[in-house]
């Protein structure tokens, strides 16, 4: 029985090997053949009917469900553009979240592009320069490959509500762009269109908003998005957030991940005085707070794992029991394609934090749709504009299924386990990146969304299987250890492949296939 497993588990490394670099020819060869075309930034869109407001609400393009990181920047990008837009956010006071507080620099390059970057000026963001691993007394720097850019990009960490109340400052501040407090109840549906919103005031008045085009970005908690996707939420672990306070991290302008047992510990900057400190707990359930056992799981398993530099300051921090959880949300992109409908942010799509990911999907998001949108100066024909829209979905994969992809497999990584072939990758991984050079760049430029390839993050992924394997064989090899090496293959297959199968595998590797990539925007009905 053991021959036979090895024997097939040896064939399926070959096949997986040799799907790979089919994959890489094949995508090449479909990228040199298609090319998106350009599109008339002088059409406008037709109309049979437009949507108005019946209750005495001015006029708008759009309406924006949520004023959130996707929202706000979202808001800002349209008003500028010269969009009417109504935003109805649930509660305009200042956030307190113990995530969202890290932007990598693809992150910030999108903020650029979007006008939106002296949003993390004045909030005291700290400017972040790559990540500093740790592993049973073991460290490793890793930077990010900035060269190629100007001197003022870098990733940003910050307290979240202040970075989001600056991107609100920025929105409000145009003449076209009307920010309200108020909670959504419903989307206004008719005959299978989204024809606006109904929503509660902060005053407790019932109203109704219209508009041709409603964006649902209402954050990981949306009540909304079952009209308008599948979703399939997945709560992998839970967050348990502290803050350090007058503390120095082992390397300065980093993020620290501690690959802890059972799964890892973060540890990066969001003021001159404060470092956040996030231990994941797997499962959805944590240790309570309430009666001290949160406490004493923090002092007994999580202390003893935290770097010797930053011990007494964590274990301040749990002696100050201002300690906070979240669960964290996996969630693949499943849209139904809605007219007079968008989803976006984690209302959309989500993944797990460890990669500090989401803002940077976000921000990417908004840049394709409003260059989608730019040559339109009409959206009130709604079916037409849905199927213009659903190249939003294809367009927007690079960077999501990257980011995505990358969050999914590095934290099942990273976890430990009893199993020894998972024990071998985990280590495996640790060293592949601590070889530097191109074995620690590619894996930190996919992180930092700088290169949104998602095949160079496969390569990557089996790269580090590979290594794992030669560890094992090297210096000579026995049964037992090509047993465990065909294992960490297999089970490599088994962590990224399901990920892929979720993010979609056509949109992800051959998106000049999907017919709506090539989808141009409506022409004038005459």
């Amino acid at each position: 029985m053991v021959d036979l497993g090895l024997s097939g588990s040896i064939l399926a490394v070959l096949l997986g090997l040799v799907a790979v670099f089919w994959l890489l020819i094949i995508q090449r060869n479909v990228g040199r053949k298609h090319k998106i075309d350009d599109v008339d930034t002088t059409t406008t869109t037709a109309y049979d009917g437009e949507c108005r407001s019946k209750d005495g609400n001015d006029d708008v393009d759009i309406i924006i469900v949520g004023a959130g990181v996707a929202g706000a920047a979202l808001a800002h990008t349209l008003g500028k553009e010269g969009r009417r837009l109504k935003v109805i956010e649930r509660d305009l006071t200042e956030p307190d979240r113990i995530v969202g507080e890290l932007l990598q620099p693809g992150g910030y390059l999108k903020l650029q592009e979007l006008g939106l970057e002296d949003c993390v000026e004045k909030i005291d963001a700290q400017r972040v320069f790559g990540y500093a691993l740790f592993k049973d007394g073991k460290s490793t720097r890793l930077s990010y490959p900035l060269e190629k850019f100007h001197a003022d990009v870098s990733g940003r960490s910050f307290h979240n509500g202040r970075f989001i109340q600056r991107m609100r400052e920025k929105a409000a501040s145009l003449p076209n762009v009307k920010l309200e407090q108020g909670t959504v109840t419903s989307l206004l549906e008719e005959n299978g269109t989204i024809r606006g919103v109904q929503y509660k005031t902060k005053s407790g008045e019932e109203l109704k908003a219209y508009a041709p085009l409603t964006v649902v970005c209402d954050g990981c908690f949306s009540n909304l998005r079952r009209t308008l996707c599948d979703p399939k939420v997945e709560v992998p672990s839970c967050f348990v957030g502290l803050v350090l306070e007058n503390c120095q991290l082992p390397h300065e302008n980093h993020g620290h991940v501690v690959l802890a047992d059972p799964s890892p510990i973060l540890f990066y900057p969001i003021s001159s005085t404060e470092v956040r400190c996030l231990v994941d707990v797997p499962g959805q359930k944590v240790p309570s707070i309430s009666n001290g056992e949160m406490a004493k799981y923090l002092k007994t398993v999580v202390a003893p794992q935290v770097p010797p530099e930053i011990k007494d300051a964590f274990i301040a921090a749990v002696d100050k029991g201002n300690i906070r959880t979240m669960p964290n949300r996996s969630m693949p992109a499943a849209p139904h394609p809605t007219p007079g409908a968008l989803l976006m942010g984690d209302a959309f799509n989500m993944r797990h934090p460890l990669t500090g990911g989401g803002m940077t999907v976000a921000l990417s998001d908004i840049v394709v749709l409003r260059d989608l949108l730019k040559p339109l100066r009409d959206l009130n024909d709604a079916p037409t504009l849905c199927r213009y829209l659903e190249s939003f979905y294809t367009l927007r994969k690079p960077v999501a299924s990257t980011i995505n992809t990358l969050a999914g497999a590095l934290y099942k990584v990273f976890c430990a386990s009893p199993d020894q072939a998972r024990k071998e990758m985990r280590e495996a991984c640790f060293d592949y990146l601590s070889l530097g050079g191109v074995f620690s760049e590619g894996p930190v430029s996919l992180l930092s969304g700088l290169n949104p390839r998602p095949l160079s993050l496969v390569c990557h992924f089996f790269a580090v299987a590979i290594y794992g394997v030669g560890r094992l064989l090297l210096p000579f090899p026995s049964p037992k250890r090509l047993w465990i090496g065909a294992r960490l293959i297999s089970g490599a297959s088994g962590i990224i492949f399901p990920i892929i199968k979720a993010e979609g595998i056509r949109q992800m590797f051959f998106p000049a296939t999907v017919p709506a990539y090539y989808r141009a925007p409506p022409e004038v009905r005459l």
